[in-house]
C-alpha cells in the first residue's frame, strides 16, 4: 500500500499557502485531503502534480491544467514571468518593451493578466494584445516593434485539458538554450507566488499593429490570379477572422467557413484533439469543400500556426501531408523570389522531415540546411541566426515563408501563399496534386508517412528509446537497415537503406513516441507515375507495419 509521505505532504501544504489562486487551493487541498485518508490513487495524483517544476521544452512551457508545480496554473504562469523577468535584467533588458498574446484556451486569459502584471511590477514598458489573437501575430508583434521580449499564451494543438507559456526572444525568434535553462534557474530562485509584486498597469497593442500584420501577409502572393474557392476551419481556435480578413485583402474572396469551428471554444466540442494531423480532426472541412465544390482547403491548429491543405484527389478529397505542403511551398517561394533582394537565398527543414526540399534548393541554386526540430531551430538555421533564411518547413504542418517580418511558423501566411499557388495552377488547368507530380518526376517519388505511440506512462517514452539502443533495430518490413544514434545533439535514432530513412524520436510537445518514415522510388515520366507510386506505397506499408510493431511491442 502507498502512503502519503511527510515531505510530500509538506511540499502540498507549502504550495496552497503560497497558491495566489483561491481556486487552485482549494483543488490542491480536496486531492490532499483524500491522499492523506488513504486513497492511493489520490497518493499518486499529489505525487505527479508536486513533480515539477514544469520544463521547457521544444515550443516553451506546456501542460496539464491543475494546481500544483507540475501544471499549468497562476501560480506557476507569476513565478515563470518573474524567472523571465529576472533573466531579461541580467541579460541588460531591464526596463524593456515585452508584448503579451493569448489564445482563448481555459484559463489563458487570467494567465495572460497575470504575466502583464508580473512584468509590469518588475519594471517593464508592457503592452498586451487586445483580445485572442493567433500566435503569429505576437510574433509579428515583437519583431515589428522591437520588443525585448514576447510571452504567448497558448497550448497551441494540444488537448483541451492544456495549456502553455511561449516565449520569444532575438528579434521574435523563439527560446534556445542556453537561455531556456538560464530562464528556468532564475525561476528556481524566485519566492512563492504570492511575494512575487504585481501591477495592472500595462497598456493595450494598438489596431495598427494588428492591421500591420494583416497588411503584410495579404502582400505575399506573386501571383496575379484570384480565382480559387477555399473551405476554411480554424478548429474552434482563434484564426477565423484574421484568417478571412488577411485571404480577402489579397483577393481572395470565394470563402465558406465551417461555422461549427468558426467560434473560439476551449472545449473543442466537434474534435477529440484539435490537431490538423488527427484523425478525423478535419472531417467537417473535407465534407464542406465536397459540398461548395472548393479547389482547396484550410485548416488552421487552434493558436493558427500551423497551417494544413486539403485537395480533392481521384479518390476523394483527402489532406496533403505536411511534407508535401513544405515541399510545394518550398518550390513556389523559390520559383517567384526576387534574386536581386535575396541573392543567396537559404531553405531549411528538420531532420525528421522529407529530404525531398534538399533537391528542390539544389535545382534552383539555394542553399538548404537541416535542423533539430522545432521553429526555434529552423529560424536560425545556416550560420546560426537564419542569415538569407527565405523559407523554412517542418513536417508537423509549421511553415515560414515569410521570415523577414515573422521569425516564426505562420499558419495565415502559409495559407495566403498557398492560395496564390493553387489559383495560380488553377488557371493554367492544373491543381497542387499536378505540381507534386512534376516534383516527383524531376526529383524522384517521396512518399511519407508518420507512426505515433501515445502514452500515458511518461517513463514508457525512455524506456522505449532505451530498448532500441540497447538492440538496435536491423531490419524493417524484409529490408536491411543500418541504425546511426544521434546523441547527444538529439534523442533521435536514425535507421537508413537505399531509398529508405526512418527517425525515430520522443516528441517534444506531447507525450508520445514518433516514428517518421519516407521511402524514395526513382520516376522516368509522368508514364511511370502510377507504377512508381504502387511500388512506394507497398514499401512504406509495409515499413509503417514494421515500425508500428516495434513500437507497440512489450
Amino acid at each position: 500500500m502507498t502512503k502519503l509521505g511527510t515531505e510530500l505532504r509538506d511540499a502540498a501544504f507549502r504550495w496552497i499557502a503560497d497558491d495566489v489562486d483561491p481556486d487552485a487551493r482549494l483543488e490542491l487541498q480536496k486531492v490532499l485531503a483524500t491522499a492523506m485518508a488513504g486513497d492511493e490513487s489520490a497518493v499518486a495524483a499529489l505525487a505527479d502534480r508536486m513533480a515539477g517544476p514544469l520544463q521547457f521544452g521544444t515550443a516553451g512551457l506546456r501542460g496539464p491544467l491543475r494546481a500544483g508545480p507540475n501544471g499549468m496554473n497562476r501560480s506557476v504562469v507569476v513565478r515563470t514571468t518573474a524567472g523571465l523577468a529576472e533573466y531579461l535584467r541580467v541579460q541588460g533588458r531591464s526596463g524593456g518593451l515585452v508584448v503579451v498574446g493569448r489564445d482563448a484556451r481555459h484559463g489563458s486569459e487570467n494567465f495572460c493578466s497575470d504575466v502583464a502584471e508580473v512584468l509590469t511590477g518588475a519594471g517593464f514598458d508592457v503592452r498586451v494584445l487586445p483580445r485572442p489573437l493567433p500566435t503569429p501575430v505576437l510574433a509579428f508583434a515583437v519583431r515589428a516593434i522591437g520588443a525585448v521580449a514576447g510571452v504567448q499564451v497558448t497550448a497551441s494543438h494540444n488537448p483541451k485539458a492544456d495549456n502553455g507559456y511561449k516565449v520569444y526572444l532575438d528579434a521574435g525568434a523563439q527560446i534556445v538554450p542556453p537561455a531556456d535553462r538560464q530562464i528556468e534557474a532564475a525561476i528556481a530562485k524566485v519566492p512563492a507566488a504570492v511575494s512575487v509584486p504585481r501591477v495592472a498597469a500595462w497598456q493595450p497593442v494598438g489596431e495598427d499593429l494588428i492591421e500591420a500584420y494583416a497588411d503584410r501577409a495579404s502582400s505575399l502572393p506573386r501571383g496575379k490570379a484570384r480565382e480559387l474557392r477555399v473551405a476554411v476551419t480554424a478548429l474552434h481556435g482563434v484564426g477565423s477572422e484574421t484568417l478571412l480578413e488577411v485571404l480577402g485583402r489579397a483577393g481572395f474572396t470565394d470563402l465558406h467557413l465551417v461555422e461549427s469551428q468558426a467560434s473560439p471554444d476551449p472545449d473543442f466540442p466537434t474534435v477529440s484533439f484539435p490537431n490538423p494531423e488527427e484523425p478525423g480532426a478535419t472531417d467537417e472541412l473535407l465534407a464542406l469543400a465536397a459540398a461548395v465544390q472548393a479547389d482547396l482547403a484550410i485548416a488552421l491548429d487552434p493558436d493558427a500556426d500551423r497551417c494544413a491543405l486539403g485537395v480533392r484527389g481521384p479518390d476523394g478529397w483527402r489532406m496533403l501531408r505536411g511534407d508535401e505542403t513544405g515541399v510545394l511551398l518550398g518550390n513556389q517561394v523559390l520559383s517567384t523570389l526576387d534574386k536581386q533582394a535575396n541573392p543567396d537565398p537559404l531553405v531549411a527543414t528538420t531532420i525528421v522531415s522529407s529530404e525531398l526540399l534538399r533537391s528542390v534548393a539544389k535545382a534552383h541554386g539555394a542553399r538548404y540546411d537541416e535542423t533539430l526540430t522545432g521553429f526555434k531551430w529552423l529560424v536560425r538555421a545556416g550560420d546560426g541566426n537564419g542569415t538569407g533564411l527565405v523559407y523554412a518547413y517542418e513536417e508537423a504542418l509549421g511553415h515560414c515563408v515569410d521570415p523577414d517580418y515573422v521569425r516564426d511558423k505562420d499558419g495565415i501566411s502559409a495559407a495566403v501563399l498557398a492560395c496564390d499557388l493553387a489559383a495560380t495552377l488553377k488557371a493554367e488547368g492544373r491543381d497542387l496534386l499536378d505540381a507534386l507530380d512534376d516534383l516527383a518526376v524531376a526529383h524522384g517519388l517521396h512518399l511519407t508517412d508518420q507512426v505515433s505511440l501515445r502514452v500515458a506512462d511518461l517513463a514508457l517514452i525512455g524506456a522505449t528509446m532505451r530498448r532500441f539502443r540497447g538492440t538496435p533495430i536491423t531490419e524493417l518490413g524484409g529490408t536491411e537497415v543500418s541504425q546511426t544514434d544521434l546523441e547527444p545533439k538529439a534523442d533521435v535514432l536514425v535507421l537508413r537503406a537505399e531509398g529508405l530513412r526512418v527517425l525515430i524520436r520522443p516528441s517534444g510537445t506531447e507525450p508520445k513516441v514518433k516514428a517518421y518514415l519516407e521511402v524514395v522510388t526513382p520516376v522516368t515520366g509522368l508514364d511511370a507515375l502510377p507504377q512508381a507510386r504502387a511500388e512506394g506505397k507497398t514499401r512504406l506499408t509495409k515499413v509503417r507495419e514494421a515500425i508500428t510493431a516495434l513500437l507497440t511491442a512489450p
